[in-house]
Parts: structure tokens; C-alpha cells; sequence
């Protein structure tokens, strides 16, 4: 291993260890913010009230906020890498509008009064979402003949992207009672998340982490061209496929527990690769810690800016990376183009 290696590997290591700690640090800070604040968490030692929000509600939402944060990171990580685009996006196959029309057809089916919208957000909307997401990316497939052709998976997955949102917007149109609950979904929100979902979204994560890593050498090929993959003797057909599965299970997963979150994934590998150069293996699990520290950190202030009211973390992720992507086109074109 040259010297170079080895600066590699410590700070993606380094990187590592800091993501990691102030991820913690943001766990315990998210336990105590809440419209009775950190008192909870001093009365939850002898209030079994003040226990039970804080076992509850607080820390199955900040956990739940970092796992799908962590998701988005993966999933961002893994399109880039094979789409060998740096602006690829984790819902560019079309799982973002697939999950959204997955929720207005359950709501449409359930009903849209209040307490059959909770029950079906208890317990059919995170399916509703999931399955909508699958299906988009294998419509995005069937449509693309496949993943032999990076250009043609990308517009197809647009197109896919564009029909079903005009079909979530024609149930929308349709059914008015379901505006509300369909924009709930669409600017994102933690609120719902709890111990059955973090358990849900940890699993996934891991199965999901554990494939990226073992197709990493697959990523760093593609980042070579294409013909420098193939000569390797990699089967880029196969891989390719399983490359799209765990980028599409990673993004419903996220996607079926909190709505469209904008930009975390996009802007998570950015962030990393700012900070080191390194494989598409260590640069997986760093975008993944990367993306649940952006999610918290986004999920906190919602919680914190306008208390005892919040906003919706959707709409606080799309503003903050929405600037973030201005500053980083417009500091790469003062240097002669974007990369």
C-alpha cells in the first residue's frame, strides 16, 4: 500500500469517526428538544409520562430521522457511482413519484377522514409507499429493456418520474379531501416514525450496506468507462441489476417512512468526497453517515426553529441543499465547468 493509500485510509477513517461522533452527540441533543424540552428527559428518571414521550416519541423519531438519513446517503452514493453522474439523484428511477402515487391510490382506497387517514399512516401508508417505489423502478426497467444502457435507465426513470406524478396529481384532483394528507407526504416529516420503523428501516440498511459494499469494486470500475469495466471481466449486465435493486430498496425504504426528503441524498456523497478521496466501498458507508447527520441535524431544526411548532423537514432539507447545490455550481464554473 503506497503512502498516499494509507493518508487515504486514515481520513476516511477520521471522516468516519467525526460523522459518527457528532452523530451521537445530535441523538442526545434530539432526545431532549420537544415542546417541554430537556425537563422530559430530567422528569423521565421519576414521571412515567415524561418516560414515556421521551422512549417513545423522541428517541424512535431522532433514531428514526438517522437511519433514514443513512438510506438516502447509500442510495445517492450508489446512483452517482452508477450513473457516473455527480448530480444523480437516489429518485431519479422514479421511486419518489411511484411512492407518492402508491399513498394518494391507499388513501383513496381507505378513505380520507381523519381517523382513517392515521390508521392507514399507522399501518398501510409505509406499504402503500414501498410497493408504489418498486414498482416505478420496474416500470423504469421494462421501459429501459433493462440496465445494459446507463443513458436510457436515466430517461426512462424521468419519464416513469413524470407520468406518475401526473397521475398522483389526477387521484389528488379528484379526491380534494386527500390535498392535505398527499402534501403531508410530499414535503416530508419524522413525526410518524417509530419503533416498528426504525426496526424496519435498520434491517434494510444493513442488507442494503452489506450489497453496496460487495458491488463497490463494480462502481469503481464504471468510474474507470465503461470499456475499462468490461475488460476487467466484470458482468456489468448482473451487477448492474443488483446495483438498482439495492439503490431502489434503499430509497422506498427511506422514502415509505418519512416522504420525499430533497437533496440528502444528492448532497451526502458531495460532502464526502469533499473531504477525502477515497473507493466507492468506504465512500458508501461515509455517505450513509453522512446523510443520517444531515437528516438529524435538518430534522432538529424543523423541531427547533418555529417550537412548539415544526416545519417540515422536507421543505428545510430543500432550501438549505438546495443553496448548498448553487454554491457548489458556482464555485466549479468559476473553475472553468462543471464536473
Amino acid at each position: 500500500m503506497s503512502i498516499t493509500q494509507v493518508d487515504q485510509h486514515r481520513r476516511a477513517l477520521t471522516l468516519g469517526v467525526v460523522l459518527l461522533a457528532l452523530g451521537l452527540v445530535l441523538v442526545v441533543v434530539g432526545i431532549g428538544i420537544g415542546s417541554t424540552g430537556f425537563e422530559s428527559v430530567v422528569a423521565a428518571w421519576r414521571d412515567p409520562v415524561a418516560l414515556q414521550i421521551v422512549r417513545e416519541i423522541r428517541l424512535p423519531r431522532t433514531l428514526g430521522a438517522w437511519l433514514a438519513g443513512a438510506l438516502l446517503g447509500l442510495a445517492g452514493a450508489v446512483a452517482q457511482g452508477l450513473f457516473r453522474n455527480p448530480l444523480a439523484d437516489p429518485y431519479l428511477l422514479g421511486s419518489a413519484s411511484g411512492a407518492s402515487l402508491g399513498v394518494a391510490v391507499a388513501l383513496v382506497v381507505f378513505g380520507a377522514s381523519p381517523a382513517s387517514t392515521h390508521w392507514v399512516v399507522r399501518l398501510g401508508l409505509t406499504g402503500a409507499a414501498f410497493v408504489g417505489a418498486v414498482l416505478a423502478v420496474l416500470l423504469t426497467l421494462l421501459l429501459a429493456r433493462g440496465v445494459q444502457q446507463t443513458l436510457r435507465l436515466l430517461l426512462a426513470g424521468v419519464i416513469v418520474g413524470v407520468v406518475l406524478g401526473a397521475a398522483k396529481d389526477l387521484i389528488t384532483i379528484a379526491s380534494a379531501d386527500l390535498l392535505q394528507a398527499i402534501q403531508a407526504f410530499m414535503l416530508g416529516s419524522t413525526g410518524l416514525i417509530g419503533w416498528s420503523a426504525c426496526g424496519v428501516m435498520a434491517v434494510l440498511a444493513v442488507v442494503c450496506l452489506v450489497c453496496a459494499w460487495a458491488l463497490a469494486p463494480v462502481l469503481d470500475g464504471l468510474a474507470l468507462g465503461e470499456a475499462t469495466a468490461r475488460s476487467l471481466g466484470l458482468p456489468l449486465g448482473a451487477m448492474r441489476m443488483a446495483l438498482v435493486a439495492v439503490l431502489s430498496m434503499a430509497t422506498g425504504a427511506a422514502v415509505a417512512q418519512t416522504g420525499l426528503i430533497a437533496f440528502v441524498g444528492l448532497a451526502a456523497p458531495h460532502l464526502v468526497r469533499s473531504a477525502v478521496k477515497t473507493t466507492h466501498a468506504r465512500l458508501i458507508v461515509l455517505s450513509s453517515l453522512m446523510g443520517g447527520l444531515l437528516l438529524l441535524a435538518a430534522d432538529l431544526l424543523a423541531r427547533w426553529l418555529v417550537a412548539p411548532q415544526e416545519l417540515p423537514v422536507g421543505v428545510l432539507t430543500g432550501v438549505l441543499g438546495g443553496s448548498y447545490l448553487l454554491w457548489l455550481m458556482h464555485r466549479r464554473s468559476s473553475r472553468g465547468g462543471l464536473s
